[in-house]
């Protein structure tokens, strides 16, 4: 850029595993512009990992679920207007010299261009025409390049390059509290168990609740390692089934913790075990190593990100397929619970002889 931009806007809307991988252009931008005034626009999941941010000035909230059910209706349409007006005046507010989308998505690019910022960045040929609203526009990226390299190139297009990757994670005293008293309620030691992911968007990413409950099994009998079941208010079905079929081996925390004291949670475990989901991303961000489990989608695009990390990926000809719906799920099913306890407990023993 031909002078350091004043006010930034970064626009990432959703999902949980997208922000996280976003972090590292926050502070890309920090780096390189420390005097920067740096604001996201993000959803209402997104918000609750970036609230009081010590690198952002203001978190914008986009109300996705409102948004989508007025623009489902016709009816409703004027309302939507006038929301999206109040949008505007709220982002003006912000008086941007430089705003990034980073979601490539019509919404994403109507933001920018409702941003008001005089340099409007993202990729070019985006998804839903978004480009259209840019005025500085990348190459097309590889759809196969990692979406956190992805991110970043973008950075570096408008002069914010990062010689290494970071993602900062605004984790309190108090959070780590929280996850404390969390574990110690359920009897658990803070310093010897794992994490237990099964929790996904997709059904055809979903790892069965049987296989998790055995798994704690072995790992609680073979190793005295206990685990805890994380996930959000709607895998709770999923926590207490696994917590059952365990004999509480694992024990359900799904709905119980905030996306910070899960941070925190995260930073106590030995290891993780995870579908590709959200959290998969936020414990690795977290500085976790984890065992990801994959099937229809493709870890080099969304995988953990970082240095031993355990990927475990059945070859087949359909994956990854990237579908939601499958009726066979046969590149999940085909993990069996021993591959992955092996590859647990050699995670599980590098860790504890780091530990002091």
């Amino acid at each position: 850029m031909s002078r350091i931009p004043s006010k930034i806007l970064i626009i990432k809307l959703s999902a949980l595993g997208d922000i996280v991988q976003a972090l590292p252009v926050l502070n890309a931008l920090k780096k390189t512009w420390p005097e920067s005034s740096v604001d996201w626009i993000t959803g209402e999941i997104g918000a609750g990992l970036l609230w009081r941010h010590p690198l952002l000035n203001r978190v914008l909230v986009y109300p996705r679920t409102r948004f989508g059910k007025l623009a489902r209706n016709p009816f409703t349409w004027p309302l939507l207007s006038q929301e999206l007006i109040r949008l505007k005046r709220d982002l003006q507010i912000g008086d941007y010299d430089l705003s990034i989308d980073l979601q490539g998505l019509f919404k994403s690019g109507l933001i920018t261009f409702l941003s008001g910022a005089r340099i409007r960045a993202g990729f070019d040929k985006g998804r839903e025409f978004s480009h259209l609203f840019l005025n500085r526009r990348l190459p097309p990226y590889d759809p196969d390049k990692h979406a956190v390299l992805r991110y970043l190139d973008i950075a570096e297009a408008i002069g914010a390059p990062s010689k290494t990757v970071s993602f900062p994670l605004a984790i309190s005293e108090t959070d780590h509290e929280e996850a404390f008293g969390i574990l110690h309620r359920l009897s658990i030691d803070p310093y010897n168990f794992t994490v237990l992911i099964p929790g996904t968007m997709w059904p055809t990413k979903r790892w069965r609740n049987s296989s998790f409950a055995e798994l704690a099994m072995l790992l609680h009998e073979e190793l005295g390692i206990k685990s805890v079941v994380a996930g959000s208010k709607s895998d709770r079905d999923l926590g207490r089934e696994i917590e059952e079929l365990s004999k509480k081996s694992a024990r359900d925390i799904t709905g119980q913790t905030d996306l910070r004291t899960l941070t925190a949670i995260f930073r106590l475990a030995l290891t993780a075990i995870s579908t590709d989901t959200g959290p998969m991303h936020l414990a690795a961000a977290a500085g976790l190593r984890l065992v990801a489990l994959f099937g229809p989608t493709a870890p080099w695009r969304t995988g953990p990100f970082g240095k031993g990390h355990v990927v475990i990926r059945k070859d087949m000809e359909c994956s990854p397929c990237f579908k939601r719906n499958c009726n066979s799920r046969a590149c999940m099913e085909k993990i069996k619970v021993a591959e992955v306890f092996n590859a647990i407990k050699g995670l599980c023993r590098n860790r504890l002889l780091e530990m002091p």
